[in-house]
């Protein structure tokens, strides 16, 4: 089974919350097709988690970006530098339902940011569409895979960061992974505040297009990870991602 970047809603144990004891929160099983993983909502505690459990640490040097399987649409490694990386910009995300302005964080996000900038100049993104959203406890839409299954990547990985104390709010966008420093090319967007463990390196912030990913979660999902919890109703496609850098 492939090695799945999803987002998957985990559950803490009502037994201990009934007794009083500290809740600790667990990964669910998970579907075994190409689709998202599948979850339940039964208990107030949630969080996104990776499709399979690391139990190691694939750090790298600096960004450590390194070549991994899946190859889908290879545009080879980033030739990152930290004077390519502190050119600041903001990212025009032209999708189906609508334009989706985002300033992206180069000073807390150098690597992630500069991976981005990467893909979308070299036309990544276009024509890809949005394959997950989730509408209850936790409010995400789901990017970036040119497979649309969850399951696809850019040929390479690199390091997580700017983690330290990281929040959620409405509007932020952060990379999905499958584990510790295993980011790729598929992020989410917070629709709506979201509590959700430090774990997604969040790279930048809505400054244009909320109601954009308001509509697109109105519309509702299939529902076929769970309630709330599916492929969006809406399709949104990026048409094209801009990529405008500061003067």
């Amino acid at each position: 089974m492939p090695k799945r970047q999803v987002l998957a809603l985990a559950v803490a144990a009502l037994a201990l919350a009934a007794s009083g004891s500290a809740a600790s929160a667990s990964v669910l099983s998970h579907a075994s097709g190409p689709g998202p993983a599948r979850a339940s909502h039964t208990a107030a505690a949630f969080t996104l988690q990776p499709a399979a459990v690391r139990h190691s640490d694939p750090r790298g040097p600096g960004c450590g970006f390194t070549k991994q399987v899946p190859f889908d649409r290879y545009k080879g490694l980033p030739n990152f530098t930290k004077k390519r990386a502190a050119h600041a910009y903001i990212a025009l995300l032209h999708t189906t339902q609508g334009l989706i302005v985002v300033r992206m964080l180069t000073g807390k996000a150098p690597c992630t940011t500069y991976s981005f900038r990467f893909l979308a100049l070299r036309n990544y993104f276009t024509g890809t569409h949005c394959h997950r959203l989730t509408i209850r406890e936790i409010f995400v839409l789901q990017c970036g895979d040119p497979t649309g299954t969850g399951s696809g990547g850019p040929g390479y990985r690199f390091n997580d960061e700017n983690l330290a104390g990281a929040t959620y709010p409405a509007g932020t966008m952060a990379m999905a992974n499958a584990g510790p420093n295993t980011n790729g090319s598929q992020f989410f967007f917070t629709w709506k505040n979201t509590k959700l463990a430090p774990n997604y390196t969040p790279f930048g912030r809505v400054i244009g297009g909320m109601a954009v990913l308001r509509k697109i979660a109105a519309a509702g999902d299939d529902s076929q990870n769970g309630p709330g919890d599916g492929y969006p109703r809406s399709y949104t496609a990026f048409k094209r991602v801009q990529v405008v850098f500061s003067k």
